[in-house]
């Protein structure tokens, strides 16, 4: 999440994640695999099911991917550049701050928010496990704020627990738990059901925390609907670069369509530059550049 008044155009297109979830139908993060619709593979991740687990069969023998250890490290770290322009991403769990966006407060590894859902889920989870927490006490009052951009019954405390509650090493473990489940795991796994390697996981990723995992607007289903219109996946005997390319497109018409001049750099000078590269695997050392800022991981 970009620190309110540091290059603030990209702050507002990050938060849509949670608010695109929470309006979707059902919200749940749906998989596909491709030119199967994002509803039919969302009926088969919610019933489980002889679908589901093919699926599920055909994930675990394929290359870990983006989820190997150094590749998954190497994603938070490009994510950052374009979230919070640094690569230290882990400088981001006890960030909070209302930004004026409609969201209530901004919060954590991937811009949990009060008014979208899934900060309350957040702390739901890390409550269940951790019942005597300095978050706890404030569950009444995120229940009543949950879709508005209020602040009732949060202030003035709530800034300071969630900093101090940042410090614990099981919430920045819940942040981590929390951001998987929603974003990074259910992207990598489509992923791989659609073919990709390394580099699309990581496309995938990064659009699921940018655009949320919604499947409808501009949401990240609805946005990977379009690309397979446009583009044969690998997994159904497209070629890969030319699907990414038309995935990257899809995603820089969407992020443009509300604002023509908004930024783009984290698809034209990263992504797409490692695409144009051949770089599939997203190997190291890479150089990219977001918002104008080199970045280089050896």
């Amino acid at each position: 999440m970009k620190r309110a008044g540091r290059l603030s155009f990209a702050l507002a297109p990050v938060l849509i994640t949670a608010a695109v979830w929470l309006a979707a139908p059902g919200h749940a993060p749906a998989d596909g695999k491709g030119g199967t619709t994002s509803a039919a593979r969302s009926r088969a991740a919610d019933g489980a099911g002889a679908e589901r687990a093919a699926d599920d069969r055909a994930v675990a023998a394929l290359p870990a991917g983006l989820a190997a250890p150094d590749k998954k490290e190497l994603a938070q770290k490009i994510l950052a550049s374009a979230e919070n322009s640094t690569l230290n991403w882990r400088e981001a769990y006890g960030y909070i701050e209302d930004i004026g966006d409609g969201r209530g407060y901004t919060a954590g590894v991937v811009g949990f928010c009060t008014g979208t859902h899934d900060l309350l889920a957040l702390v739901e989870r890390y409550t269940k496990a951790h019942p005597g927490n300095g978050l706890a006490r404030y569950l009444p009052a995120l229940r009543e704020v949950d879709g508005t951009d209020s602040h009732e019954g949060l202030d003035p405390g709530f800034v300071a627990a969630w900093r101090h509650e940042a410090g614990v090493a099981a919430f920045r473990a819940a942040q981590d738990s929390e951001r998987d489940r929603v974003y990074f795991g259910p992207a990598v796994r489509l992923a791989k059901l659609d073919g990709l390697g390394t580099l699309g996981q990581f496309v995938y990723y990064d659009a699921m925390v940018l655009h949320g995992p919604g499947t409808g607007g501009d949401g990240f289903y609805a946005l990977r609907e379009r690309a397979v219109r446009e583009a044969v996946p690998p997994s159904e005997g497209g070629d890969e670069k030319t699907y990414l390319g038309a995935f990257l497109d899809v995603r820089r018409a969407a992020m443009r369509s509300g604002d023509h001049d908004r930024d783009t750099t984290r698809i034209d000078t990263a992504q797409r530059a490692f695409l144009d590269e051949g770089n599939l695997g997203l190997d190291t050392p890479l150089r990219w550049k977001v918002y104008g800022e080199t970045y280089h991981v050896p």
